[in-house]
């Protein structure tokens, strides 16, 4: 005599089945959605080219601090570890990060959502190619081998800001007088330029890329000429250097 398996139970059946395979399938979603699980190794010249969004606040060459900490040497540092740069924020510096490729990955993807209350003005990059990628040229920047990269993506990469011992005598701000509202900059070329008080900024780079001691150099500020950053080696030699000169 043929048993029938009543209705019920095969309704039963089919509903732990499909629910199984659909745990199943939203546990394989979760994994591959997961930016973590996601990373996969990337092309370094592509990433070169990724980087360019980067190089703004980030310089791949060793001690060169800018917005960001230099990225030099990177893989394998503790996050918010590189002693010369002091602005981290104490969000990072709790985190105990320790900078490999899955962290990094997870970092460009949300770096808000890795460190909660993190100081890094970048909301992150979605696309996973473009993050392993750029994770890939980091790795080559800690091996040395970021410029390489860069140069066979065909970019120049600077070193992040120009050297302003190498500055011309046309941009050597040799003596800088002051009166009302005007600053008179009389150049190493013997130039006399006139500035609004409003459209000079005073900046200083004590790096080895800055300027020489009581040799302020004045590095342009696009518009029409009217505007300039007056760059000096360090903060001292801005109330030293500017002479109240009034006819």
């Amino acid at each position: 005599m043929k048993m029938t398996q009543p209705l019920s139970s095969k309704v039963h059946w089919c509903a732990i089945t499909t629910t199984r395979w659909l745990i199943g399938s939203l546990s394989v979603v979760l994994i591959a959605a997961s930016p973590r699980s996601a990373f996969a190794a990337g092309d370094p010249v592509q990433g070169a080219l990724a980087f360019r969004n980067c190089m703004a606040c980030h310089s791949i060459e060793e001690g060169q601090n800018m917005t960001g900490p230099s990225l030099a040497g990177l893989l394998g540092r503790k996050a918010a570890g590189l002693p010369t740069f002091r602005r981290y924020s104490d969000a990072l510096k709790r985190s105990g990060i320790v900078w490999n490729a899955e962290t990094l990955n997870a970092w460009i993807y949300n770096p808000a959502a890795l460190v909660p209350g993190n100081d890094m003005r970048f909301p992150g990059i979605p696309d996973a190619l473009t993050r392993g990628n750029l994770v890939a040229y980091l790795e080559s920047v800690s091996e040395g081998k970021g410029r390489s990269a860069a140069f066979q993506a065909g970019m120049t990469m600077g070193g992040g800001l120009p050297d302003l011992k190498d500055a011309r005598p046309e941009a050597q701000a040799r003596t800088i007088g002051y009166c009302g509202d005007t600053y008179t900059i009389t150049t190493g070329a013997g130039k006399k330029l006139t500035f609004w008080e409003f459209n000079l900024r005073f900046k200083t780079d004590s790096s080895g890329h800055g300027p020489r001691k009581g040799e302020p150099v004045l590095v342009g500020q696009g518009m029409q000429g009217d505007r300039a950053q007056l760059v000096f080696s360090s903060p001292s030699e801005i109330g030293t250097l500017i002479k109240k000169e009034c006819p």
